[in-house]
């Protein structure tokens, strides 16, 4: 029922007379650059594989407090949260699984080599410039994890003249947070520094159960609170024409307390680590020379607090390492055609309480891509090798085609292959859990899409398929074992214009995740991904007051492979204003789940109910 109400207001939105009364400002701005989707600079409107890029200013638009609550209902993107703020969450993307989705940080690739997530929550929304979002996979020049699709998160950049910003601001649940940073450009130099903070007492996380293997393993009606304390640096320098050197660092230390037992713990302070640095050599207009290290550690600590004598035990601590390196040419063949050809290594590293039979593991690997546009017609096409020391050589291409239609009707057409390797707990994890005999997951995937650009307004519609073989799945015992397949159906529709003065987008998904092996779960539904979800933003400026609101809506999920376990659907709706009273100052107030819906996205575990946030915004260059 949720989402059915939200297809209702957005087709009557569409619908709307005040179309005839579209302003001259562009809704949507094609022009923009991204360069996730072929690990080179192009243009939104030029990408033939669907992408979407979230700027600073639809950040600091939607006022989302953290990433996860920016991304929720995005299109082909579906969250699964255990209890709130700080909690561990995860992304499904297009109906795939919640590990396979590549994160990277400025360039450099994040996520756990033991659990195989990344930290989403733990990403300060503060730290924040903009997040590209490639749908579909991207194996081809990514390698392992890039099966549903990848997420780029850069940090803030400064690419003016020096100025500040500071923001300030409290909320329900006593939330209280602050954020701070300067840089700018000087010269050939330019750098950056920004810390952040958060801290709330939060929601109680799970509803507990006193029955054995139920809920969250035990009964704490408590608040479960969060803290993150983050600090960004940045900085480049043009050491001589076309040759640029510059390096960035995130450390983001987080605290969070959740429902659980003396085994599993209650309590967990993580850190997510990401640094970087690369070099860029332009000999020529034709030619482009990059080399590109990284580190991302992610660290958890678990322990347990008594909850009468408040003595914290330690339980469990998880280290791992990721280092990666590049070098990448880029050729221009012509005004209009590109190929590139790169090399890629990394290594991950795990140190641990929990003893594993291996604790490293290398990638090497080579990818190729060529792009380019010959009148009406696009062409991509790129080959990747990786030969991984546990699992040998894996091969994964893509191919797309894109046509210029008239009244700017643009078709996309693109085919590709992936493959994700297992992560050490599946292949090393003690006690009888581990298999190392696993392989890498493997699937196919076709997309097909319409779009069309208007002066004012556009929209997209995307259908694709998945078949992923050898996923990775407990068998009777908990074990891990390549025993299953599954097919993955979906479409998403996007449309965004402005409409006498209104902003308004709006992202729709629906996505069949059906399991295909040979199984007693044959035909059922994949875990935890909702058949339909969208969100609806719709904002207006008067003067110097800007007002917006933002639906959200999901249909309901099963929270287990045999279907039995059933999460109800959700809708909710979000207030916000900004008043810029002064040429430096914003003044912002929030509403979030404003009807007080109670709802969850991972069974047993809850979400917020009404929240109100106000906070202060200093920005001398926001004008």
């Amino acid at each position: 029922m949720p989402f059915r109400i939200l297809t209702v207001a957005i087709v009557a939105a569409l619908a709307s007379p005040l179309a005839t009364a579209a302003t001259a400002a562009d809704a949507r701005d094609l022009d923009t650059v991204l360069v996730t989707a072929n690990r080179g600079a192009s243009t939104l409107g030029d990408t033939i594989v669907p992408a979407q890029v979230i700027d600073r200013a639809e950040i600091e638009r939607t006022q989302a407090r953290d990433l996860p609550e920016l991304l929720r209902g995005r299109a082909g993107i579906q969250i699964g949260n255990s209890g709130g703020p700080g909690k561990l969450t995860s992304i499904f993307m297009r109906g795939s699984e919640s590990d396979h989705v590549l994160v990277l940080v400025d360039g450099v690739r994040i996520g756990s080599a033991t659990a195989g997530l990344a930290a989403f929550q733990d990403i300060p929304v503060d730290q924040i410039e903009r997040v590209e979002i490639v749908r579909g996979p991207r194996s081809s020049l990514y390698g392992s994890e890039a099966v549903g699709g990848v997420i780029q998160i850069f940090t803030r950049r400064n690419a003016g003249a020096i100025s500040p910003h500071a923001r300030i601001g409290v909320g329900s649940h006593n939330l209280r947070e602050a954020s701070a940073g300067i840089g700018g450009r000087a010269g050939r130099g330019w750098f950056g520094v920004d810390a952040a903070f958060q801290r709330t007492d939060g929601i109680d996380a799970c509803r507990g159960s006193g029955t054995l293997f139920q809920g969250c393993f035990t009964d704490e009606p408590d608040r479960d609170g969060y803290r993150n304390r983050s600090l960004n640096l940045r900085g480049g320098v043009e050491l001589a024409d076309g040759v640029t050197l510059e390096g960035n660092a995130l450390h983001a230390d987080a605290f969070t307390q959740f429902d659980g037992s003396s085994f599993g713990g209650n309590e967990a302070d993580t850190v997510q680590q990401v640094a970087g640095g690369k070099l860029t050599y332009t000999p020529s207009d034709v030619v482009t020379l990059t080399a590109q290290a990284g580190r991302n550690y992610d660290k958890a600590k678990n322990y347990y607090r008594d909850q009468d004598t408040l003595e914290r035990t330690d339980v469990s601590r998880f280290d791992t390492r990721r280092d990666t390196a590049s070098l990448q040419a880029d050729f221009g063949l012509a005004p209009t055609q590109r190929f590139s050809l790169g090399f890629d290594w990394m290594s991950d590293n795990v140190e641990s309480t929990t003893d594993y039979a291996l604790t490293a593991r290398d990638n090497f690997a080579v990818f190729s891509e060529y792009v380019a546009r010959f009148g009406a017609h696009r062409v991509q096409a790129g080959v990747r090798h990786d030969d991984n020391e546990q699992f040998g050589g894996h091969t994964t291409g893509s191919l797309g085609w894109g046509l210029d239609l008239a009244h700017g009707l643009r078709l996309n057409a693109s085919a590709a292959t992936s493959f994700k390797a297992p992560t050490f707990n599946d292949l090393y994890f003690p006690f009888g859990s581990g298999n190392p005999d696993l392989e890498p997951e493997r699937a196919k995937t076709a997309n097909l899409g319409l779009a069309q650009y208007g002066d004012t307004w556009n929209w997209s519609i995307n259908a694709f398929e998945s078949h992923v073989d050898d996923l990775i799945f407990l068998d009777s015992n908990f074990v891990p074992q390549n025993i299953q397949e599954a097919r993955i159906r979906g479409a998403e529709l996007t449309f965004a214009t402005t409409l006498a003065g209104f902003d308004l987008s709006t992202e729709l998904s629906h996505v069949d995740p059906r399991d295909r092996s040979d199984s007693p779960h044959h035909g059922n539904l994949l875990a935890r991904r909702a058949r339909n979800s969208g969100r609806l933003d719709i904002d207006r400026s008067f003067g110097d007051v800007r007002i917006g609101t933002t639906l959200r809506a999901s249909s309901s999920r099963f929270d287990n492979p045999a279907n039995t376990v059933r999460v109800a659907g959700h809708g909710t709706l979000d207030l916000r204003a900004a008043w810029a009273f002064n040429h430096d100052w914003t003044l912002e107030a929030r509403a979030t789940n404003v009807l007080d819906r109670t709802y969850e996205t991972v069974n047993w575990y809850y979400q917020p109910g009404r929240e109100y946030g106000l906070a202060l915004r200093w920005s001398p260059s926001a004008r």
